[in-house]
């Protein structure tokens, strides 16, 4: 942990998120994680990429849930390839991206994600080389991460311009929530995140939960929580999961998918893309897992 705290220190002036507002080419970067497992991250991540795709933007959507694999289970798609073959198996960007319903583009870390650390040079280039891809097919590029804040979570969160953080209104999970925002700010890999909250009775107990969590960062930490919105608890959810059809395709009425939906506004309309996006992204990683 103290070396992973001095490499964090090191990279810390180069990792704050550009602030500007101007449209650029290049997608946007958005990690997607969460304090602890069990919040419904995953299932938010596959369901707010089918979102975005359905609304005509071009959306890669990366699992970097280490040893997991989580969304292609949850969308019934067994991937050809992963990032490993990538790596080591000279397959193509293009031949390691599976398509999923709306064109979601899906990228399997798979076991690839271990071999982050090991690179040589050959095979650092190979992930630079990823850039003209990400520019040219992407609006969006989703990671979705594991939980907690381990070297893999936060290296991907740190990486990115933007962070999205998935609660519910259990106290470990705002605890825990809260353990990993307070990395975030003490090594200034960010200065602010979003917040979407999972699984609640109703909008009074979600914003209670965000307001809890805001309040003790901003005043603990200076670190701002942009509340996107909450998505209530709905039976159609767990049973999408079973079925292995998400449920803004299986139920696109439902509640759940209705709160989602005004989620995936907020996200939309809140930003444009930093200029250089992706190019900070990989480099980034490099940087953190090399």
């Amino acid at each position: 942990m103290l070396d992973q705290a001095h490499e964090l220190r090191r990279l810390a002036g180069s990792i704050l998120p550009s602030r500007t507002n101007s449209r650029a080419a290049g997608p946007r970067v958005v990690t997607i994680t969460s304090g602890k497992g069990g919040v419904g991250k995953t299932s938010l991540a596959v369901n707010l990429g089918l979102l975005l795709a359905r609304w005509s933007r071009r959306v890669l959507l990366f699992d970097a849930d280490l040893g997991l694999a989580n969304i292609e289970v949850m969308l019934g798609i067994t991937p050809a390839y992963t990032l490993y073959e990538f790596l080591y198996g000279a397959k193509s960007i293009e031949e390691i991206v599976f398509s999923g319903p709306y064109g979601l583009q899906i990228v399997s870390g798979g076991s690839g994600m271990q071999e982050l650390a090991n690179l040589d040079s050959v095979q650092r280039q190979r992930i630079l080389d990823m850039l003209p891809y990400l520019r040219a097919k992407t609006d969006f590029v989703l990671v979705d991460t594991g939980a907690g804040i381990s070297k893999n979570v936060l290296g991907f969160a740190a990486a990115a311009e933007e962070v999205v953080m998935v609660i519910t209104p259990e106290p470990t999970s705002l605890t825990d929530a809260y353990s990993l925002i307070k990395v975030l700010a003490r090594f200034k890999l960010h200065s602010e995140a979003r917040l979407v909250v999972n699984r609640v009775r109703d909008e009074g107990e979600a914003a209670q939960a965000a307001q809890k969590l805001q309040l003790v960062c901003r005043k603990f930490l200076d670190f701002d929580l942009d509340y996107l919105g909450a998505v209530l608890e709905d039976p159609v959810v767990g049973q999408a999961v079973k079925n292995q059809r998400p449920f803004v395709l299986s139920q696109p009425y439902s509640t759940a998918a209705r709160n989602l939906n005004q989620v995936a506004r907020c996200l939309v309309d809140g930003k444009d893309s930093a200029p250089k996006a992706a190019e900070r992204f990989l480099s980034r990683l490099l940087k953190l897992f090399g």
